[in-house]
This record gives C-alpha cells, structure tokens and sequence, in this order.
C-alpha cells in the first residue's frame, strides 16, 4: 500500500482561507515571504495566523533569495516549521537556520533532477515546479516527462496543478506530496473554499485509486 499523498496549500493570506484548507484536510500550510508576490504576508500577520494553525499541521515560510537576517526576523516574529526556498539558494545557505527545509527546482529540459537533489542531500524534499521568468511557477504547469523515475529527495509535486489534474498527476508520479496555490483561488491571495475541498478530494481519490 502506497503511502497518502500529503497536501500543502499555498499563498495563505487570510484567516478565512487558512481555516477552509484546515477544514478540508490539508497537511500544511504555505506563508509567502517573497515581498514581490501577490500572495506576500509581512511576518506580523503571518504570525497571527500560525497562532491559529492546530497540532500536526505544518507552517511553512516560502523565501525567494533573501537576506538572513530577514529570515532569522521572520523566524524571530512567526512560529513556522518548515522552510521552503524558490530562489537560487545553495545547500549551505539553506541549511544555515536550524530548520527542516525543501527546495524547489525550477524545472525545465537540460535541468538533472537527479544531480540538483544530492546537492541538496540535507533537504526534507525536492520541490518541482514550472520554469518561468521571474520565481514561482505562475500556475503553469511542466512536462512531467522530465521528471527521473527515482529522484534521490522525496518529491513534492507543484506547478499548475488543479482539481482537475492533480489526480492523474498522483495516479502517473505518485509523489509524496502536492503544493497548489493559484489552482484554489478565487483571485491572486484570495482561496476559494469549494476549489480547496474539491483539490483534497481528488488527491484521496486518487490515492485510493493507486492503492487498489
């Protein structure tokens, strides 16, 4: 039997829409600390919003190339358990803060998946997600060809994926986890309930469909 494939949603912003991905089952919850995104919450208000975040559901800081101070202030200020960065951080920085982190590739042909996770031999996780300008996936997704059948880190499946694709994304790549944003929003920062509880039941769905 397969383990479940765990869920992370993304871009949380408002009380609102934490306490619907709660609701809905997700295994943890992503904070963005990337000031250009649309979905940036300062440390303040990220750190009211841990405080409503229940046992065994994870906070996770999303950083893109920042200063370490700013990171060390951020974990100062908001209580999160995991770090995920998006930018071109090497295994040294990353490991720099005491944390469990992942780390995203930004995935596109020539890139060895493979070679990019045994440098980040420390990592809980390899994050795939879509190559675009600029840092995020920008809710596209890749061509899932790319990726090695056996990656050396535990693979967190992100870059465009919706309700609507996220089970034959599971049923043919079988990751360990999936990390949505854009495809459970109603707007930029702004989730949409129904999209959320639809996601989570696509992913049980198709878990149980590769456990049969």
């Amino acid at each position: 039997m397969n383990a479940r494939t765990r869920i992370k949603i993304c871009g949380i912003t408002r009380s609102e829409d934490l306490q619907a991905a709660i609701g809905a089952g997700a295994d943890a919850l992503g904070f963005v600390f990337y000031p250009p995104s649309q979905r940036f919450v300062n440390p303040d208000a990220a750190a009211r919003l841990c405080c409503e975040v229940p046992p065994f559901v994870t906070r996770v800081g999303l950083f893109v190339n920042a200063d370490p101070a700013a990171v060390r202030e951020t974990l100062a200020t908001a209580s999160l358990d995991l770090l995920q960065f998006h930018g071109d951080e090497d295994a040294a920085y990353c490991r720099q803060f005491g944390k469990p982190y992942i780390k995203a590739a930004r995935v596109r042909p020539g890139l060895d998946l493979v070679e990019f996770g045994r440098s980040f031999a420390t990592a809980g996780g390899i994050l795939l997600d879509a190559y675009v300008e600029g840092y995020g996936g920008a809710g596209q997704t890749f061509d899932w060809s790319l990726i090695p059948r056996q990656l050396p880190r535990p693979m967190v499946l992100s870059g465009g994926l919706t309700p609507a694709n996220v089970g034959e994304a599971i049923v043919r790549l079988r990751p360990w986890a999936v990390d949505v944003s854009s495809g459970v929003e109603l707007a930029k920062g702004i989730k949409d309930a129904d999209k959320i509880a639809a996601f989570v039941a696509a992913v049980k769905e198709a878990d149980a469909q590769t456990d049969a």
